[in-house]
């Protein structure tokens, strides 16, 4: 029998009854569609307490510091798989056999090339612009060159625009980097991999040759894929408002590359190295920590704790082995600022009053270290996290669009403005 509540009234107004629907996972959820029909709306300001949709791509349990991809821990894809096979289980639902794999990968190095007319897309920027600003205003624009067949409705074409975008996406990333330093462009390669094709982008010249390090290229396609999706985050609930209207999907990915950019969503790890920047040494680590503790003091670290994760962010535990790796590769560890980083990290492993908030390092901690150890300057961190991001973002997209009872999202609102008043001559005006 299926469980309802009952919404009953002070002043005696007839209660409603309402379904109860219970996930695979997750807390159960009360179903208050019917709840304007008899004229009322809840108010959930930032919608923390609102189930939007129904979707079956990602599972997270913050308590319990659990992420599951399609029902696959994140700790097994981690180790076991890489972002191209992710890519592919977020779209479809499963992994992938070798044969599905390898056309898969085929056709994402098939669609890497942009669009030649697109360079003087870039080239209408300014050189100091920012990339993610560059990298929102080129994916947008690919609505103008690639807007033939995009029947949103034939999953066929949804697939296609999907492959478009994954493949696209860290050339428009690379392309934002070389046109910000006056670089030339550099063509992707179909011979490397997702992960050594970014890097052979990013930091090849016309002037030699450049052979992508394994070391980084393996850390960089893990960063890919612990970042792939994160259930209906900003800005996932944006590609899916934007797209629920039936828009462009590229302009879609676009709005939700420009939620993303916020220092409350993707500029976190970027935050994180301004941190250290301001810390300037180790031995001033005491005092910030002294101000991290201050109720008075509006400082807080930046890298720890997560508004999600009650527990330690498994993404976080894997990306931390992660960036020893790089880190002894390129033999930094005795960097200062480095040295910084991981003496915050002891700190807040080992000292209750952190330990006791659970404000342990979190992604953003590590992948930033790892980002600036590889030679990616703070103004691309948001990119890169842009870039593993559209897989998830396209799945999300698909999914919201093959669901028949999807609607154009539509939130209501407390009014709490003046009432009704009647339009005043500007002659009869005060003063």
């Amino acid at each position: 029998m299926k469980k309802t509540v009952t919404l009953t009234f002070s002043d005696g107004s007839p209660s409603i009854e309402l379904p109860i629907e219970q996930g695979t996972y997750g807390k159960p959820v009360i179903d208050i569609r019917t709840l304007g029909a008899h004229g009322y709306f809840t108010h959930d300001p930032g919608f923390t307490a609102t189930s939007s949709c129904t979707s079956d791509i990602t599972y997270i349990d913050g308590d319990e510091g659990l992420l599951y991809y399609r029902g696959y821990p994140i700790e097994q894809l981690a180790y076991q798989s890489d972002y191209m096979e992710v890519s592919y289980l977020l779209l479809h639902g499963e992994l992938p056999t070798a044969v599905q794999k390898t056309a898969f990968e085929e056709s994402i190095r098939h669609h890497s090339l942009l669009h030649d007319q697109m360079e003087n897309v870039f080239r209408g920027f300014r050189r100091s612009a920012h990339p993610m600003a560059v990298m929102i205003g080129v994916t947008g624009a690919m609505s103008a060159f690639y807007h033939e067949g995009n029947d949103l409705f034939d999953p066929k074409h949804r697939e296609i625009v999907a492959h478009r975008l994954i493949a696209k996406v860290p050339t428009v990333a690379t392309w934002a980097y070389k046109f910000n330093e006056g670089q030339p462009f550099v063509y992707p390669q179909n011979h490397l991999s997702y992960a050594e094709n970014f890097l052979h982008m990013m930091f090849s010249t016309p002037c030699e040759p450049y052979v992508p390090n394994p070391v980084l290229a393996r850390a960089l396609d893990r960063i890919f894929l612990l970042h792939a999706d994160h259930e209906q985050n900003a800005s996932a609930s944006t590609v899916r408002l934007a797209g629920s209207s039936g828009a462009n999907p590229y302009a879609c990915v676009a709005a939700g590359m420009a939620s993303l950019w916020g220092p409350l969503h993707g500029g976190a790890n970027e935050a994180v190295l301004k941190m250290l920047d301001d810390m300037g040494d180790v031995s001033r680590i005491p005092e910030y920590i002294k101000r991290a503790k201050d109720k008075s003091d509006g400082f807080r670290l930046m890298g720890f704790g997560h508004r999600v994760y009650k527990n330690m962010d498994p993404r976080a535990r894997i990306i931390r082995e992660t960036c020893y790796e790089v880190l002894d590769e390129l033999d930094l560890r005795d960097d200062p600022q480095f040295k910084m980083a991981m003496e915050l990290e002891r700190i807040a492993l080992e000292d209750d009053y952190f330990i006791s908030r659970k404000l342990y390092p979190n992604v953003d901690f590590y992948s930033g270290i790892i980002f600036r150890a590889m030679g990616i300057p703070p103004s691309m961190f948001t990119v890169m996290f842009a870039l593993a991001r559209t897989s998830g973002w396209v799945a999300q997209w698909n999914e919201m669009l093959s669901d028949p009872a999807h609607k154009i999202g539509r939130p209501r609102q407390l009014y709490t403005g003046p009432e009704r008043r009647e339009y005043v001559p500007m002659d009869q005006r005060g003063a």
